[in-house]
């Protein structure tokens, strides 16, 4: 069987899973595209989907019986919507992170989801399917004892003039705030948001670097470093300390060079390079699981979760060295 995708949102992201679906994944094909802009609809159907049909709505295009399962890469505020759109379709979804900008917004796709009472949305919280992240979780599981602390830093070189202090949050810390709940097994209990000394490179509505302290409902404590104007290149880092060991995330493969009395390699400066290989493997499991009519991976329930928490490291922020509550509802049967 082959799935027949439509992709609603043909910007950056939005484009490249096109692309990936029809060049290097097996067992879809994009079959309709729509956007706001449907100059950049037709413009990726012209590069990527020729055979794509253009939609002027993402409604129209998830209501089509030529579309099987939706892909949602749209700008963020538009993604709720177009979710429940498909799940009141029947149609498998994945979703690209925020599943919903606000909280109440995801509980309202968990709740329609349980009311059909099947999985049909998959959440883009790629790192769980990065190869240093998956080795990491394999040793946390079974190597190094209860875990205690992670140490962790997410660095950009540098980010636009309009991203603003809570974005540090929203669009950053977002994906740590997912794959340490899945690289622990566990939720958060509070979060706590403390200032150093702030960049030169940063500017009057960017408070950076921001360090994120959260505490885990097993009383493990996580230190995070955000640092989004750091210049020298876009680096993650998570060291798991537990009751036998420490395991750290794996770097990069680069080559070291001995050149100029200096012993070096190179660090990457773009996220899409640092975690293209995650995306490949994401979207084959979304489009595998599609083909049976489900889905699988980062749950709706995940992007609730993670929309709960974000929310809760937002307060922190704005109130510096407060050490905010995180309450989160039981998880349904569904996710379980």
């Amino acid at each position: 069987m082959t799935v027949r995708i439509g992709v609603i949102g043909t910007g950056a992201i939005g484009r490249d899973h096109a692309r990936r679906i029809n060049q290097v994944l097996a067992g879809a094909k994009i079959a309709a595209l729509s956007d706001v802009n449907l100059e950049g609809a037709r413009a990726v159907q012209a590069a990527v989907a020729p055979d794509a049909e253009i939609f002027a709505t993402g409604e129209a295009l998830i209501a089509s019986d030529k579309v099987d399962a939706v892909l949602v890469t749209s700008w963020g505020a538009s993604h709720e919507q177009y979710v429940l759109a498909a799940l009141a379709a029947g149609k498998p979804c994945f979703c690209e992170k925020p599943l919903a900008t606000t909280a109440d917004g995801a509980k309202r796709i968990v709740d329609a989801e349980i009311a059909l009472g099947r999985r049909l949305v998959q959440v883009g919280f790629m790192r769980r399917y990065d190869a240093g992240y998956r080795m990491l979780k394999q040793v946390v599981d079974s190597e190094i004892g209860r875990p205690l602390m992670v140490h962790a830093a997410h660095r950009n070189p540098t980010v636009p003039e309009q991203y603003v202090t809570p974005m540090a949050i929203h669009d950053t810390l977002i994906h740590e705030i997912d794959v340490f709940r899945w690289l622990l097994d566990d939720d958060y209990v509070s979060a706590q948001v403390v200032f150093p000394r702030t960049s030169a490179h940063s500017h009057a509505k960017l408070r950076d670097p921001q360090i994120v302290l959260l505490e885990t409902a097993k009383g493990i404590r996580i230190d995070v470093e955000v640092f989004v104007n750091c210049r020298y290149g876009y680096d993650i880092q998570c060291q798991v300390v537990g009751e036998e060991g420490l395991a750290s995330l794996p770097e990069p493969m680069s080559i070291v060079m001995r050149k100029e009395a200096k012993l070096q390699n190179a660090i990457l400066t773009d996220w899409k390079d640092r975690f293209i290989a995650s995306y490949d493997v994401e979207l084959q499991d979304f489009l595998d699981a599609a083909a049976r009519g489900t889905a699988t991976g980062p749950t709706s329930w995940d992007g609730y979760v993670a929309a709960i928490s974000s929310d809760a490291c937002v307060a922190a922020q704005e109130a510096p060295g407060t050490i905010v509550p995180i309450s989160l509802p039981a998880r349904p049967a569904l996710y379980d």
